[in-house]
């Protein structure tokens, strides 16, 4: 049973920084690219960032370019979004997915998902 479960949301004063960790279980972790994706109340699920197998490869959405990083722990089966210079709307509940094959930057090109933890980035 494939498992994906995100954690390192909170509560952050905007300008803040928040590390977010995924830990899949289930899968051939190093098998599947990971991608973050957030959802703002109201709004569409979105792509924040992504990353191939080996971390070799990383997209970023241009809202987060330059302050979000994406990385991964294949030995761990872990994946990172370090979050930093933190803005209000970024506030939203933040989830990882796996897709096989390379990074997607489109939510449904992954058939696998977590619970989605919550930032929220007070102004």
């Amino acid at each position: 049973q494939v498992q994906l479960v995100e954690s390192g949301g909170g509560l952050v004063q905007a300008g803040g920084s928040l590390r977010l960790s995924c830990a899949a279980s289930g899968l051939t972790f190093s098998s599947y690219a990971m991608g973050w994706f957030r959802q703002a109340p109201g709004k569409e699920r979105e792509s924040v960032a992504a990353i191939n197998w080996n971390g070799g490869s990383t997209y970023y959405a241009d809202s987060v370019k330059g302050r979000f990083s994406i990385s991964r722990d294949n030995a761990k089966k872990l994946v990172y979004l370090q979050m930093n210079s933190l803005k209000p709307e970024d506030t939203a509940v933040y989830y990882c997915a796996a897709r096989l094959s390379r990074w997607s930057s489109s939510r449904y090109e992954y058939d696998k998902w977590g619970q989605g933890t919550q930032v929220t980035v007070s102004s």
